[in-house]
């Protein structure tokens, strides 16, 4: 079945660094655009930043551009996300996506909290 398991995230001050991975399964990780969405509390989830199947591709949203690097290794079927110069308006709940079928499939999310 489709899974896909995100991990990295932690306590870190503003200013500091965190690197997110998602190892995903149960699809063709290599023909497939990925996403990272993030979900603070009491707002909507938005998406943070999207990477093509070859990666010839990205995408961010505007507050994280210049801060956040989307990349992948098809070879490990695996998704990063580097995020630099962190901001306490960063802290979320990050997750991982794809959407295979027009259908959005989702890991369980982790927490990255930015505070000093």
């Amino acid at each position: 079945q489709v899974q896909l398991v995100e991990s990295g995230g932690g306590l870190v001050q503003p200013g500091g660094s965190l690197r997110l991975s998602c190892v995903v399964s149960g699809f063709t990780f290599s023909t497939s655009a990925m996403s990272w969405y993030r979900q603070a509390p009491g707002k909507e989830r938005e998406r943070v930043a999207s990477i093509s199947p070859r990666a010839d591709s990205t995408a961010y949203l505007d507050p994280v551009k210049g801060r956040f690097t989307i990349s992948r290794d098809n070879a490990k079927n695996t998704v990063y996300l580097q995020m630099n110069s962190l901001k306490p308006e960063d802290t979320a709940v990050y997750y991982c996506n794809a959407v295979l079928g027009y259908k959005n499939r989702w890991g369980q999310g982790t927490q990255v909290t930015v505070s000093s």
